[in-house]
């Protein structure tokens, strides 16, 4: 884990907001999206946190389904975008939740936790869920030690607010020091258009082109895990989501 700025963290998704839904396949994909309302198992009579909510994508997907739908997030730009999806939005930071304990029945953090000191925010989420309540993080993670390095390194030049790279046995460690028992890790993988994902609008090109040069000169081992499909004008890459699953022991 690198050192966390809030204030780079939000200036990077402020530079985002008016863009994020259409910066990668995975925002909207229904794939991810039905395994992400199948996994959190969210009803009519739950309490549902979504934790660096953003501009609602994830909050849509229980908008109207669930008892009460809360969003916090840290970036007002991104957050006023989900707030028509929520019943209530709350800007502040995931280490320091303005809800008292075991208030929600559910808490869910998709593309969250990497921008956080990720113990701290996993110890809150731990402690505003009911016993026997669940948690589902959603995060990009590396196939493994083959292609961590080189693939970190994309994820670092795309987003320079980022201060935690992840193998799905990291998520799976996390959730369990936080007290989660038991945990299971779902995957999902999702085809994605470097060009399309690189271009968020809140890089340099010189950082898109590095990029494309990580792409370019992988390794076997890397490009063979991604499924990378890399020509002049176009870099394709299958990437992986941990999706985790935690319950709160009653």
């Amino acid at each position: 884990m690198s050192s966390i700025d809030t204030h780079d963290v939000q200036g990077h998704f402020a530079a985002r907001a008016a863009t994020y839904d259409g910066s990668s396949h995975w925002c909207t994909d229904p794939v991810i999206a039905q395994k992400t309302r199948d996994l959190l198992g969210a009803g009519p009579d739950h309490q549902v946190l979504d934790v660096a909510c953003g501009t609602g994508l994830v909050s849509k997907l229980f908008h109207g389904r669930v008892g009460r739908l809360v969003g916090l997030d840290l970036t007002a730009e991104m957050a006023e975008l989900g707030r028509p999806f929520l019943d209530e939005l709350v800007l502040g930071s995931a280490h320091e939740m303005p809800f008292d304990d075991g208030t929600f029945d559910r808490v869910v953090c998709r593309q969250g936790i990497q921008f956080m000191d990720d113990a701290r925010a996993l110890a809150e989420m731990f402690r505003v869920l009911k016993p026997g309540g669940r948690v589902l993080i959603v995060n990009l993670c590396a196939y493994g030690e083959d292609d961590r390095v080189e693939y970190y390194e994309i994820l670092r030049l795309r987003n320079p607010a980022r201060c935690n790279f992840y193998l799905r046995d990291d998520l799976q460690a996390l959730l369990a020091s936080a007290g989660f028992d038991p945990v299971v890790i779902h995957d999902h993988v999702s085809v994605e258009d470097v060009g399309v994902w690189s271009a968020n609008g809140a890089i340099s090109e010189k950082r898109r082109e590095g990029i494309r040069a990580v792409y370019r000169h992988a390794s076997p081992a890397f490009s063979q895990l991604h499924a990378a499909q890399v020509s002049d004008d176009r870099i394709v890459d299958h990437m992986l989501f941990g999706m985790a699953v935690g319950t709160k022991p009653s």
